[in-house]
């Protein structure tokens, strides 16, 4: 038996969890073919291998054919010099993609080697606004383990319910042009591929997250100009008792989807006395902030 430990130091996003998994040793050619059958097109997914820090650390990428500045630092915490370029923006592209304040920290390092896996799919393109219940339908339509699907629909309701508290709406009135989008989808069904694989080979009977470390200040979404940590992340941590740590540094580290992932997944927040580390992986970020930005994830066994 073992316990999966997601230390959070340098907060959480939905990618930094994914690469994390893959990293510690999750099945990526099961999620490959998993991501292959998702009924959505405009997307791609690049694994890489990149350093934080000096630290090798798993990147993983969904690349959409449409930008979404969701990593673009000047973008989302340069207010006041991008202030008109944002009022321009939002006439092209800027609804696109904005999954939830999803801005799951890009840093590109390009020199080196990716791994490309293409989905040219069909039924959903990502300039709609989709409800909770066309996301789930997405969730049901791809092939996966029971145990996955019933994860990934449970990660994507918690920050559904989230973000209908926060606009004041039902969660069936709410069409998310936020949560809805393809590569928040992707991350969640690969967190959740990822985990149940794991679980199931690891036997994995507890998830320890002591707590989050978010930042402060500011963060460009789409509506507008928000404090940190964004509405729905304080409504996820305040609905499940996630304690959030306040460090110094400025910006966004947990994003709605991270916090999310925190509330589906975690089964008690304290860490045993002793334990022997079995297996670690580490799940890089895309933002460049002074501590390293990335997720560790450690196999425990007492």
């Amino acid at each position: 038996m073992s316990k999966l430990y997601l230390e959070c130091y340098s907060g959480i996003s939905g990618d930094m969890t994914a690469g994390a998994l893959l990293d510690l040793g999750a099945d990526r050619e099961k999620l490959e073919k998993v991501l292959a059958t998702v009924p959505a097109e405009g997307f791609r997914v690049e694994i890489s291998t990149v350093q934080k820090s000096a630290v090798n650390a798993c990147d993983f990428d969904v690349i959409l054919d449409v930008d979404n500045h969701d990593h673009d630092m000047e973008y989302l915490f340069g207010h006041e010099e991008h202030a008109q370029h944002h009022h321009e923006h939002d006439h092209d592209h800027h609804h696109h993609h904005d999954h939830d304040h999803e801005h799951d920290h890009h840093d590109h390092d390009h020199d080196h080697h990716h791994d490309h896996h293409d989905h040219d799919h069909h039924h959903h393109h990502d300039h709609v606004h989709r409800s909770l219940k066309d996301v789930l339908e997405i969730i049901q339509a791809t092939e996966m383990t029971e145990g996955a699907r019933e994860i990934a629909s449970s990660i994507f309701t918690i920050v559904a319910e989230a973000e209908a508290e926060v606009h004041g709406k039902s969660i069936d009135e709410v069409h998310f042009h936020e949560v809805g989008a393809i590569d928040s989808i992707v991350d969640i069904i690969s967190i959740a591929v990822l985990f149940d694989d794991l679980k199931t080979r690891e036997n994995i009977t507890d998830v320890i997250v002591p707590e989050l470390y978010e930042g402060h200040g500011t963060v460009r979404c789409q509506h507008g100009i928000l404090p940190i940590p964004v509405p729905a992340v304080t409504s996820i941590v305040r609905k499940n008792g996630i304690r959030v740590h306040m460090i110094p540094d400025e910006g966004e580290f947990v994003t709605p989807t991270g916090a999310a992932v925190v509330a589906a997944l975690r089964t008690t927040d304290r860490l045993p006395e002793s334990f022997i580390v079995k297996a670690a992986g580490l799940g890089a970020g895309k933002r460049e902030y002074a501590r390293a930005g990335f997720v560790r994830a450690m196999l425990l066994e007492d």
